[in-house]
């Protein structure tokens, strides 16, 4: 079967053999953003239409395709949900080549209540055996990173952070920006603001703390920004972690991330287990095992 996690910025696509192994991949910045007048079709078959001529006649499409912006708007399922719920909620999509069916994404609410939604993680964290087989918590870090409970072989509940995209903001539009140079990402400045995480005052407190230490001669410019990366990442794992210290988090994304969150996570007294981005092929590949292609 072919499985393709298409988000709004980039497309990839997994060929996955009987034994579920990856037998070959490929990926393209032509996420549902950069596909020209709704030629989702199109693309697609671009994409890969020499695995379709090899005989693959089976797709598994998730993430942002399935949303309003996408190819067809698929309806969020209510959690708790697993693979044998998804597959069953998928939605079929017509096209020539191939038959093509797409996972909807899952629905929630926070512990106040406050709906959540998310479009594709849940593939990736189906994808993670260990969670399937113990529960657990997993992390996938990004511009709305994403926390998730696992329990009984399905997602129970979920919550979004919006790091990355205020990361963006703050350090791109705000006063900050114009304190903060290009520098490493990764070394004490993003431990010390993990830290200061800790501190009482709160979120804007602190985030206006970088200005204030570098007028005080106490931040270098190169250093701000991971400085206020720690900050922010920190916030977000200390509150995603209230009442599981000591937790074993599944870290899902690419190296850059699952490596600070990692830190963080450590640092706030958890432990991460790193998983990379083919947990997306693995989670579709086992949804499609439990669905309908007749």
């Amino acid at each position: 079967m072919i499985g393709i996690d298409w988000g709004t910025t980039s497309f990839r696509a997994y060929r996955v053999g009987r034994d579920g192994g990856i037998r070959d991949q490929r990926a393209a910045p032509k996420g549902i953003l950069n596909v020209p007048d709704g030629r989702f079709g199109d693309t697609l078959r671009e994409e890969i239409g020499p695995w379709l001529a090899a005989g693959e006649d089976r797709v598994l499409l998730c993430g942002m395709i399935g949303s309003r912006q996408g190819w067809v708007e698929a309806p969020y399922l209510p959690c708790p949900a697993g693979p044998a719920e998804l597959a069953a909620a998928l939605v079929d999509i017509g096209f020539d080549w191939a038959r093509v069916k797409l996972v909807p994404g899952l629905s929630g609410l926070d512990e106040a209540g406050v709906a959540e939604v998310m479009r594709g993680e849940e593939t990736q964290v189906l994808g993670v055996a260990t969670l399937l087989r113990d529960g657990g918590i997993a992390c996938l870090p990004g511009t709305h990173s994403k926390w998730v409970r696992v329990a009984g072989g399905r997602i129970v509940s979920f919550t979004t952070h919006m790091t990355g995209e205020v990361f963006a903001a703050l350090r791109g539009y705000t006063i900050l920006a114009r304190m903060m140079r290009d520098g490493p990402s990764d070394g004490a400045s993003f431990d010390a603001g993990v830290a200061r995480s800790a501190d009482p005052g709160g979120l804007l407190h602190h985030v206006f703390g970088v200005r204030a230490l570098a007028l005080a001669d106490r931040l270098a410019e190169s250093e701000a920004a991971a400085y206020l990366s720690g900050i922010l990442v920190g916030h977000e794992v200390r509150a995603a972690l209230a009442g599981a210290g000591g937790a074993v988090v599944q870290l899902i994304g690419t190296p850059e991330l699952t490596g600070l969150y990692g830190r963080a996570i450590q640092a706030c007294g958890g432990y991460a287990e790193r998983h990379d981005g083919e947990a997306a092929a693995y989670g579709l590949a086992l949804i499609a095992e439990h669905a309908q292609w007749t």
